[in-house]
């Protein structure tokens, strides 16, 4: 367990944002520059304003994290070195990453700053957390949909854990959301999300007022005692995008419930809520309940409130005691000799002068002293030795007080501001070019009877179809076990993959980083999965060296840019299938209509229809949104310089297996009429 009073971690998307942080109480900021932030849509922060809010931060004592958490591209490497570069610089005390093109530049340029694993790398079990820790991550920001014993169980591994207590839950698995980019090319892993799921979407074909991808806001501000005591270490505000007084309310409220003191519950609500909160999956309720949308009435309240919670923030948030004591005697400058706690300073003032009416008293002295309004500082212990007879004017005891804060101040701003060095080096990996061979097809595949008509190099099946495929006489060493996107039975997972290893299954797919950890641990060869976000050299790369011994790139690339990663382990992209676009840990259909009514697929408001891969019903922690359309590709893949496709068959039935497989060999499209997409491998993201 790491420690038991965790930081209160804010949201600043702008300068006043930072100032509404500030004030109302928080131990730590996060904020994003201008380039490779997951909140591109925020004002951010240009490197001027960076440096101030770095100097404002540590004279209050505060940490400072910049988010450089997006997916990168080979093209944009240097640009992202130097923006390290100019953090190490500045003194940020942490970079919250997603992209392992991150963790190689600091850790080969800069080892001294601390990097934080993102929400976006989807950790959430055990091998996730200690994967990072093996890896430099010196805290995991954990995936949102664990509930209050996971959050605990991880927290005692003796790695920083950070949570999300207050702000906007993502429908889907942070990380594993490509709805806004393969609606409208805006990726959520590059910081662009267009909140498609806050849009109608229904479950029964008619979604006018329906929102069933849009969940209410979180709130665990009534968990605040338990919080404390779990062994996380920061409790993260979300809400970049959000005014600066929705920083503050949700800032000064939660201030106020873990120093145990009272909290407006109304106040926050009215600072921003969709059809008010949800406790989210903390208490483990994933049910209707936690679905909600922004309504007039919402929208109403907060107006009302905004100038309330203004005035709450127009003065300092008093941080420090300050203890003081004066020494007046004759023919000596006084003495005013200050504390914070950590400093210790002594300022000489004038030398006092012979009473003629009214000498200074020590009671005058300490009153005077103690007037610490507008300043980072309570009064603490104050004293006063002056000799009977002398005259100090007040004016006097004001400007030592004055110099002392401002001294201490700046003290405090020089010793926390710790500048790491940075020593650039050529970070992308030399990998020789060797000839472009024909690409072999591996075959994915929901059910084992889509196997029957088909011979191909590798097949690809869910963990939980292992006995099954041996029972049907196939070969195990063939196949590539695919575990759960995401889970909440680890040891479940685990006891699997030992059962399927002893039926003579030895490859499986590394759908999040921390299956790396777990797969290599149980003796499996790893194929990384598209899960892992790979876009640029230097993240497949890192993932070579941890020994896959082959890599799924991400499809959000261009083909184009596909095609140009230099890694020294096989590549690969799906090229056909309903691509997965979210992993829901709650299920909308469930929500709306119940189980017994799915029809297993969600309408948008422009009537287009999203299957929906039920794996729940399978005993799994998830659902899958699907794209509307399958891409199909068969006569494009020149455009391609890859080692395997993976063909990604989901309803499809045997003969259908087939003859999109013959396409695919004879690069021959036969689209029959059918819609079919080309995904996002000619029309990119931004």
């Amino acid at each position: 367990m790491i420690n038991t009073k965790p930081e209160l971690l804010s949201p600043c998307g702008s300068m006043e944002s930072l100032a509404a942080a500030l004030k109302s109480g928080c131990d730590a900021v996060y904020i994003g520059g201008q380039m490779f932030s997951a909140r591109q849509n925020a004002e951010n922060f240009s490197h001027e304003n960076i440096i101030e809010a770095v100097n404002e931060c540590h004279r209050r004592g505060v940490k400072i994290y910049q988010a450089i958490n997006i997916a990168v591209f080979d093209s944009e490497i240097e640009k992202l070195a130097d923006e390290i570069k100019f953090a190490c610089d500045a003194g940020i005390d942490g970079l919250i990453v997603q992209d392992r093109a991150v963790e190689r530049i600091v850790r080969e340029s800069c080892p001294e700053m601390p990097v934080h694993a993102s929400t976006q790398m989807t950790l959430h079990f055990s091998d996730g957390v200690e994967w990072a820790a093996e890896h430099g991550y010196s805290r995991v920001v954990l995936s949102r949909e664990l509930d209050r014993e996971t959050i605990r169980k991880l927290s005692e591994l003796g790695v920083e854990t950070e949570i999300f207590v207050h702000g906007a839950l993502c429908m889907s698995v942070s990380g594993q959301c490509y709805l806004s980019a393969m609606i409208g090319s805006r990726s959520a892993n590059r910081g662009l999300c267009a909140g498609a799921c806050r849009l109608p979407f229904s479950s029964t074909g008619k979604p006018r007022d329906k929102y069933s991808l849009s969940l209410k806001d979180l709130t665990l501000i009534e968990d605040a005692d338990e919080l404390q005591n779990m062994g996380v270490s920061s409790l993260k505000i979300e809400g970049r995008m959000k005014r600066p007084e929705y920083v503050s309310a949700a800032t000064g409220e939660f201030r106020a419930a873990l120093d145990g003191k009272d909290y407006d519950y109304e106040l926050l609500r009215s600072a921003f809520s969709r059809s008010g909160f949800t406790d989210g999956y903390f208490s483990g309720s994933r049910d209707g309940s936690m679905f909600g949308a922004r309504s007039y009435e919402d929208v109403t309240d907060m107006t009302s409130s905004l100038t309330q919670i203004h005035e709450k923030y127009k003065s300092e948030f008093q941080r420090f005691g300050l203890s003081m004591r004066l020494d007046v005697k004759r023919g000596e400058p006084a003495t005013l000799t200050t504390t914070d706690g950590t400093e210790t300073i002594t300022l000489a003032g004038a030398v006092p002068q012979e009473a003629i009416n009214r000498p200074l008293t020590s009671e005058a002295a300490v009153s005077q002293l103690g007037k610490l309004g507008g300043t980072l500082y309570h009064a603490g212990e104050i004293t006063a030795e002056i000799e009977p007879g002398l005259m100090l004017p007040l004016s006097e005891l004001n400007s030592l007080r004055r110099q002392a804060v401002e001294t201490l101040d700046n003290l405090r701003q020089e010793r926390l501001t710790v500048k790491k060095p940075f020593t650039p080096a050529d970070y992308l990996p030399e990998v020789p070019k060797t000839p472009k061979k024909p690409v072999s097809y591996w075959v994915s595949v929901e059910k084992i009877s889509q196997l029957d008509l088909i011979d191909c190099e590798r097949v690809i099946i869910p963990l939980s179809l292992a006995k099954e495929y041996v029972n049907a006489g196939y070969d195990p060493k063939k196949a590539i076990l695919s575990p759960p996107r995401f889970t909440l039975h680890e040891e479940k997972v685990e006891a699997d993959l030992i059962a399927a290893n002893s039926l003579g299954f030895g490859t499986a797919m590394a759908t999040n980083s921390g299956y790396v950890r777990m797969l290599q641990r149980l003796g499996y060869e790893v194929i990384g999965g598209f899960g892992l976000n790979i876009t640029n050299s230097l993240s497949a790369d890192e993932y070579a060296l941890d020994g896959l011994s082959a890599l799924t790139l991400s499809f959000e690339l261009k083909a184009g840019q596909l095609s140009g990663i230099r890694t020294a382990v096989p590549k690969g992209a799906i090229l056909y299938g309903n691509l997965p676009l979210m992993v829901l840990a709650n299920c909308p259909i469930k929500a709306e209509t119940g189980c017994r009514n799915c029809h297993r697929t969600l309408t948008d408001r422009t009537g287009t229809t999203f299957p929906v891969k039920c794996r729940m019903h399978e005993g799994e922690d998830y659902n899958e949104l699907l794209n509307s359309k399958n891409l199909y590709l068969p006569d494009k893949q020149s455009y391609f310089d890859i080692d395997f496709g993976i063909l990604m068959f989901t309803e499809e039935s045997a003969e259908e297996v087939k003859e999109i497989l013959e396409d695919y060999k004879a690069g021959i499209s036969r689209r029959d009429g059918k819609e079919y997409t080309n995904g996002l491998y000619f029309r990119g993201v931004l």
